[in-house]
């Protein structure tokens, strides 16, 4: 049979479809009715490199088709020909039922009204957590750290103490490995609570003291703890970096750069005192140098991140809620560039006002939509207390929009993190024992 002639054949004809070894004989009128689906388009083919386009393999003899499909999901698309509609397949993944309805040139309209809700819900959810997923992923609370740190444990072999260095470098790294672990643990939140509390009682006068040509000084008691608790974090890095799998690794961490910028400033700061000691005039900006420096022993606090789950949440969430926080500022930049203009209007001819310009406006306006409310510059005309009322309302409306979402993401980089912890407790290190 020559295969230009399957169009001139007469609307009782059949053809034999074999999907996966299940048989079956369809009329060619059921097929003609819809053209665009890939058996429809098979009575439309005049060459076999044709219709090999379309299917495995055919027999002309027996005017059957050959599809390397599966067998069972056939008999939906069999009641899609005789229906004209095709409906979900309980059991089966969403995305693969897109893929087999493609395969066979089916649209999603033709989904019955019974399915296309739950369709749509579904395939919803599937790019909702497609999307999560590939953020997690990124995020350092995610699989491919579970793997990093099955690579770093295969680094210790062959390396000088690999065993002994291996241990510790568990109990540093992971706190619920064993006892000692959280001893230390423990101990490395405690002595960063204590630098943080020591930081902060220096800050008050009533600490401060003169030394004899009336420059004020570091209180002794409080000097001693500063220094003990630069000596413990110096000592931590110099081990962890001494026991470390990767050096390399280790020093481009985050974390460790965090720890390496809390120690920097007190070493510093101590050779530019020694330095300003001297009456040299070039160094006369050394003392702005080192209020600057010891400005940065406020990265002490982020130290916390190494012992937090939650910190670590926090981080993730604010790398991968660039969006919304960006959707953030461009709703807040609007609203208060709207209103700082409307309350100069409206104030401008209150001589008892303090709105008298936009850029004071612009202060007013930023800390109303926040709902901070300072109350140093407040309205004092009707127009400027309804334009107040306005502003405050919509900046409930614009702040709470995009915070539910950076909300969710924090939810889900959290409960990650917690599944990533557990999972590192009880696989990572199955071939160490735990030593209390």
């Amino acid at each position: 049979m020559v295969y230009g002639q399957i169009l001139q054949q007469p609307d009782d004809c059949f053809i034999n479809v074999n999907v996966g070894g299940f048989r079956q004989r369809m009329n060619h009128a059921l097929l003609r009715r819809f053209p665009q689906t890939r058996l429809g388009r098979l009575l439309c083919c005049s060459s076999k490199e044709a219709i090999l386009g379309l299917c495995e393999d055919f027999s002309p003899s027996e005017m059957e088709y050959y599809f390397d499909r599966s067998p069972s999901f056939f008999c939906y698309i069999l009641n899609f020909y005789l229906t004209g509609k095709i409906h979900l397949v309980d059991g089966l993944c969403v995305v693969s039922f897109v893929q087999e309805i493609e395969y066979w040139g089916i649209k999603e309209r033709h989904l019955d009204l019974c399915c296309s809700s739950r369709f749509l819900e579904l395939m919803e959810q599937t790019w909702d957590q497609r999307s999560d997923d590939q953020q997690l992923q990124s995020s350092g609370s995610s699989a491919e750290e579970l793997t990093a740190s099955e690579d770093n444990m295969e680094l210790f072999e062959g390396s000088r103490c690999a065993d002994v260095r291996r241990r510790v470098w568990i109990r540093l790294e992971n706190p619920g490995f064993s006892t000692s672990a959280k001893v230390m643990a423990a101990a490395s939140v405690s002595v960063v609570i204590v630098s943080i509390v020591a930081m902060c009682l220096n800050s008050m006068p009533d600490f401060h003291q003169l030394d004899s040509d009336n420059k004020y000084i570091d209180n002794p008691v409080l000097a001693l703890f500063e220094n003990f608790c630069i000596l413990f974090f110096t000592a931590e890095f110099t081990l962890r970096l001494a026991v470390a799998p990767s050096a390399k690794k280790f020093l481009l961490s985050p974390l460790n750069v965090i720890d390496l910028l809390s120690i920097l400033p007190f070493y510093v700061t101590t050779i530019c005192d020694e330095m300003s000691t001297d009456k040299n005039p070039e160094l006369e900006n050394v003392g702005k140098v080192i209020q600057i420096l010891r400005l940065m022993r406020v990265f002490r606090i982020l130290k916390l991140a190494r012992h937090s789950a939650g910190l670590r949440s926090l981080g993730a969430t604010m790398r991968h809620s660039s969006k919304e926080m960006g959707q953030l500022v461009l709703f807040l930049s609007l609203g208060v560039s709207l209103f700082s203009a409307l309350i100069y209007f409206a104030e401008k001819e209150s001589k008892v006002s303090e709105l008298q310009t936009i850029p004071i406006g612009w202060w007013w306006a930023t800390i109303s939509m926040t709902t901070v409310g300072y109350g140093d510059t407040v309205p004092v005309t009707s127009a400027g207390r309804m334009i107040g009322t306005l502003c405050i309302v919509c900046g409930l409306l614009i702040v709470a929009l995009p915070i539910t979402n950076i909300f969710n993401k924090f939810s889900k980089f959290h409960q990650r993190q917690r599944r990533f912890n557990v999972k590192k407790n009880g696989t990572i290190y199955e071939q160490d024992k735990p030593i209390s």
